[in-house]
């Protein structure tokens, strides 16, 4: 019924083939809802099991499914929600020896993933494979999604040129995550299959969505492609090495040493009632305001950004690199870092 995309859209979209990959927080919404919609092949790759601390969060599954493999769990509830979807059920953990084999028959692979070296073994597989990657991450309260490698744009390296330090990006099982979050951010991502799919609408290609669900507020990130990025011929090597290259971000003590030495400027991209309310110096730039209001800022002086968390500092890093900024760090955990 709808004219955007009608019959034609429904057909594209029962032609489609989606691999899916992670049945977890992220992928039980998207496969729930590419399944509703008709996307005629699906590919479920997850080589995890039920757990009970997944329930909070995973709404596919139930008290029942506890230690049943979540591809097969999966793959059989959505089979009886829509006979008419294929189910292609791949009980693996994504890695570098089979990544390609797994891509290579799918049109548009979704990111479902808890991990760096995963969404960037996916960004490189489907660069080599050109494959259309749409991603989704969260943390406690927020949430983003973008779309890679569309139609030539941009990719995940684009956007996330090197990976955090190994254990610098803790998951849901060691953070926590409210329970609303990944059916919100993996709706969004099924959305924009469904827009890849039929044509419709504008893709987050070159856009980086980020919402925080505490207060509601989203912000829309742009960055551009970067053709260094598409030029790889194999994928990378170990994704322990890769992630072991460290972020540029800082402690609270060497941010100290640094304020007392006047060597930067600091920025505080939290909403002005946070910063009102404690803060550790600096200018108050809301995130959503820095990139139209990032010329009273020096981009020749080392600047370092800080928030509540550490999260949207790392995302104020990266606009501000995209902007001509040379040196910009940010703070490690931000003011939740910050003694008492």
């Amino acid at each position: 019924m709808l004219p955007e995309i009608g019959r034609n859209g429904q057909e594209r979209l029962k032609e489609g083939r989606v691999l899916v990959v992670g049945a977890g927080g992220l992928g039980c919404p998207v496969l729930q809802y590419l399944a509703a919609a008709g996307v005629g092949t699906i590919g479920i790759a997850d080589g995890d099991t039920v757990d009970v601390s997944n329930l909070q969060r995973q709404v596919l599954y139930g008290t029942e499914d506890i230690g049943k493999g979540k591809a097969a769990t999966a793959a059989a509830k959505l089979g009886r929600m829509n006979p008419q979807v294929r189910f292609v059920v791949h009980e693996v953990f994504v890695d570098r020896d089979n990544v390609l084999d797994l891509v290579r028959d799918y049109d548009i692979v979704v990111d479902g993933s808890d991990n760096f070296a995963t969404r960037y073994l996916l960004n490189d597989a489907c660069v080599l494979t050109d494959k259309v990657l749409v991603s989704g991450a969260i943390f406690k309260f927020e949430g983003q999604v973008s779309v890679f490698n569309y139609k030539g744009g941009p990719t995940y390296r684009c956007l996330f040129p090197e990976p955090p330090g190994e254990g610098e990006s803790p998951n849901c099982a060691d953070i926590g995550v409210v329970a609303t979050l990944p059916g919100i951010v993996g709706a969004i991502q099924a959305n924009e299959v469904i827009k890849v799919l039929t044509g419709a609408g504008t893709v987050l290609s070159g856009k980086l969505l980020v919402m925080d669900v505490l207060t509601m507020q989203t912000s829309m990130f742009s960055f551009a492609a970067n053709e260094a990025n598409r030029n790889i011929k194999e994928l990378p090597g170990s994704m322990r090495e890769q992630c072991a290259v460290p972020p540029a971000q800082l402690t609270y003590d060497e941010l100290q040493q640094m304020m007392r030495a006047g060597e930067l400027q600091l920025v505080d991209v939290r909403p002005e009632e946070d910063h009102a309310l404690a803060n550790i110096g600096g200018v108050n730039i809301p995130i959503w305001q820095l990139e139209a209001e990032a010329g009273q800022l020096d981009p020749d002086k080392h600047t370092v950004v800080y928030c509540a968390t550490g999260v949207r500092s790392k995302h104020a890093v990266l606009m501000l690199q995209q902007l001509g900024f040379g040196r910009v760090s940010h703070l490690q955990e931000g003011m939740n870092g910050v003694p008492a």
